[in-house]
């Protein structure tokens, strides 16, 4: 696996496919600069060792080329983050573009605009990435959040650096930290999958299992475990079409050897509302008019103690619907039991938009081993897949 180490960048260009799709507020400000922090080492590296950068990102899912989509709001904050200017070419492929990263001198930066204005870049079109090409040297790709998808400056523009192409910091260490839960991990390995349903998780269950001594379910796919299991589950979101699978992967789980734990006890609401009265309820028996929305203390008891004798721990889904105050208990209980095992000597990744999310608002994100940028591409990944922007560096 080739990595910015290999390399030495004295007077070469390096063309980074970054993650620059950052939340802007209304007066086009950053509102979370996380995925510009993650890709400075990089550039750094790349800098001091006397070379140049010319970063390409996308930034949201323009219709054609949009002002409110273009890449230069971001320019001010990257310059913060990374201390030196950013030179800005209006268009990503063209003479423009090729002009300023020629003229690029070492120690300098250059930001091209929005990659996905030209719909060839989600075609995966060949002749645009090969414009894209002649931008620079090297190919780094540091974008772990595009990774799962074949796009012209995440997979097929590599074809045009048939030995001068790597990974960048932040994905090796994506690739790492999935690889050391899926193949390294220290046992018992314990993954914690929450969110509201099964179907979109049954991949990654069907994938991990062979990999895991434990399996916590929470969130929303909770009840359609337990009304397959023949509880009583209230008004609680259920996919009944999916109660065999679930029963399905039970079985799977016990031929395996691997340890399911689900909730026992949980926090019901007569209305999915923060003011909606509350009453905690055996989870096999919510009253008809009410529904699940939290994980019960005696469930987060039950959790706490296999989380703190798990060595290797993914968290991928929240327990309960934390964005209201009234259902966050579970999550933070949950985020509070990660931090103390992680602290004590255990590795923890944590993946998915909800559960990244949830850490950041709880102020987890420095007390777990490894939070990852890439929601869909760490999906993919714990399904199995090689994810097409990975396997273009390697081939």
């Amino acid at each position: 696996m080739k990595t910015l180490n290999d390399f030495n960048f004295k007077n070469k260009k390096a063309l980074i496919r970054v993650d620059f799709n950052v939340p802007l507020n209304e007066n086009f400000e950053v509102t979370d600069a996380t995925r510009i922090v993650s890709a400075k080492p990089t550039i750094i590296k790349i800098l001091e060792d006397g070379g140049s950068c010319v970063l390409m990102s996308h930034l949201g899912r323009p219709k054609g080329a949009q002002e409110k989509f273009s890449l230069k709001h971001i320019i001010p904050k990257i310059e913060d983050i990374l201390g030196v200017e950013v030179k800005f070419a209006s268009n990503c492929v063209g003479e423009e573009a090729e002009t300023k990263a020629a003229a690029l001198q070492p120690g300098e930066v250059l930001l091209l605009e929005n990659l996905r204005f030209h719909e060839e870049e989600t075609k995966g079109d060949k002749t645009f990435a090969q414009q894209l090409s002649r931008l620079g040297d090297i190919y780094v790709n540091d974008a772990f959040g595009t990774a799962h998808r074949a796009h012209a400056s995440t997979t097929i523009v590599a074809q045009f650096f048939p030995n001068s192409k790597c990974f960048g910091y932040l994905l090796a260490k994506e690739i790492e930290s999935i690889k050391k839960v899926l193949e390294d991990g220290e046992k018992p390995v314990l993954a914690i999958l929450g969110g509201a349903k099964v179907s979109s998780k049954i991949t990654v269950i069907e994938n991990i299992l062979d990999k895991v001594d434990h399996l916590i379910i929470g969130g929303g796919m909770t009840f359609t475990f337990v009304k397959a299991l023949g509880g009583k589950v209230g008004d609680s979101i259920c996919e009944d079409d999916k109660m065999q699978l679930a029963l399905d992967i039970l079985k799977q789980a016990e031929d395996k050897g691997v340890k399911v734990h689900l909730p026992v006890d949980v926090v019901a609401a007569d209305a999915f509302s923060n003011e909606a009265h509350t009453q905690i309820c055996d989870v096999r028996q919510i009253p008809d008019g009410w529904q699940g929305l939290d994980a019960g203390p005696e469930s987060l008891q039950i959790f706490d103690t296999v989380v703190n004798e798990s060595k290797t721990i993914l968290w991928n889904g929240p327990l309960g619907v934390f964005e209201m105050e009234a259902f966050a208990k579970g999550t933070i209980a949950l985020g509070d039991s990660i931090a103390n095992s992680t602290k004590n000597g255990a590795f923890s990744l944590v993946g998915g938009g909800d559960s990244v999310a949830a850490v950041k608002q709880f102020g987890f994100e420095d007390k777990v081993s490894y939070v990852s940028t890439g929601g869909g591409a760490m999906l993919e990944s714990l399904e199995g897949k090689t994810l097409p922007g990975i396997a273009a560096i390697l081939e």
